[in-house]
């Protein structure tokens, strides 16, 4: 049996990774400023990272969620401690995708009603709804196509308004700072009138965080850097550094109602441990701070390029060229031994692990401007 092939690969095999630096099969290095996805928050093979999931996994990796877990429980004191969102509670699944998808079924749940408003080049994932509220055709089947999203200019908030006014709107779903769509980001007057029109509305407000969440951004969630406080907030990829999880932070004015949710394998003790050791790290190592610090000499650093348009805060940075960057990212793997992302086909995308290091940082630069020319 082979793959099934779903995406354009490098011919290169990733076997071991230290800080924010991974060896090949043949043993080249490569400096990674894509963590993976963002999914690589405290940098490959954190020691303690490594020592927390070993001692679970030898005690036990997993029972099911029919019985109490105190490693669910400690996991969300901690992200309410770390967050700010103490009076939130926390439903711990597998993934991103699950994670929208399971707070749009809230958001619906909770008002009685169908409609959801997304943003233009949103990314929400691959699943049922969470794929419909992604505005990408290509990857919306007919079978999700039912006419429940509404996709509208991000920042345009007369528009959102004009929607959320007709009163049938269960949710409106945004990325403060969008990944796929080219890390555009959304402005503190947007945020803060589609609070208010939220609110008078009766609609959940929610905010995807899975990529531009968990310190990413220079804070812990990219929304609070425009003074909105949302109803339910959702977060994977750095959650867990690599182990697959998700979770929605549900604010007070939702009813728990058994039946409603349910997850297998999400919150299990394997992932539980995981989650921990990352926080521990992300406290105990500063990386937020490091985040701020670090994005912000690569942004200033970038700006002074005059081919260019840079975007982003923190470790989340777009650089937009005029010109498809296709050749420039195999040049950067191939001859300059540097992993980058891209969003759409002129947008290089940075979502290094937390910890990159000034000396790094600077190293990247040099690096980049051999193949730019």
């Amino acid at each position: 049996m082979e793959l099934y092939d779903v995406y354009p690969l490098f011919d290169i095999d990733i076997v071991r990774g230290k800080g924010c630096r991974v060896w090949d099969s043949e043993g080249q290095e490569y400096l990674d400023l894509y963590g993976g996805h963002a999914v690589i928050s405290i940098g490959h093979a954190h020691p303690h990272y490594v020592e927390a999931i070993s001692r679970q996994v030898s005690t036990l990796g997993f029972y099911s969620n029919s019985v109490i877990n105190t490693l669910q429980r400690n996991l969300a004191e901690r992200v309410g401690k770390a967050s700010g969102y103490e009076d939130y509670r926390l439903f711990l699944i597998n993934s991103g995708a699950e994670a929208n998808e399971n707070a749009l079924k809230l958001a619906s749940f909770h008002t009685g009603r169908r409609r959801i408003l997304a943003a233009e080049k949103a990314f929400h994932g691959r699943t049922s709804l969470a794929v419909e509220a992604t505005d990408n055709p290509k990857i919306v089947a007919p079978v999700n196509a039912c006419g429940h999203v509404t996709f509208l200019p991000l920042n345009d908030l007369a528009a959102f308004e004009s929607e959320l006014r007709k009163g049938d709107v269960a949710a409106v779903i945004v990325e403060c700072i969008q990944g796929v769509g080219g890390i555009r980001m959304a402005t503190a007057d947007f945020m803060q009138g589609l609070r208010r029109a939220c609110d008078e509305t009766g609609t959940v407000l929610v905010c995807d965080e899975i990529q531009c969440g968990y310190g990413r951004s220079g804070k812990f969630f990219a929304h609070q850097h425009l003074g909105v406080r949302p109803d339910l907030i959702t977060v994977a990829k750095g959650i867990a550094n690599g182990f697959p999880m998700g979770g929605v932070l549900i604010s007070p004015k939702f009813e728990a109602v058994y039946g409603q949710l349910g997850t297998t394998f999400g919150g299990n003790h394997l992932a539980c441990a995981a989650a921990t050791a990352v926080l521990d790290v992300i406290e105990g190592e500063g990386l937020i701070e490091n985040a701020r610090r670090v994005g912000d000499f690569l942004l200033s650093e970038l700006a002074k390029r005059s081919d260019v348009q840079v975007r982003g805060r923190g470790l989340m940075i777009g650089i937009e060229y005029a010109e498809p960057i296709k050749a420039m990212r195999t040049a950067l793997v191939k001859r300059e031994h540097v992993f980058t992302g891209a969003a759409s086909t002129n947008i290089l995308r940075l979502l290094p692990p937390l910890c990159l290091s000034m000396d790094e940082a600077a190293d990247f630069l040099e690096r980049l401007d051999r193949v730019a020319g």
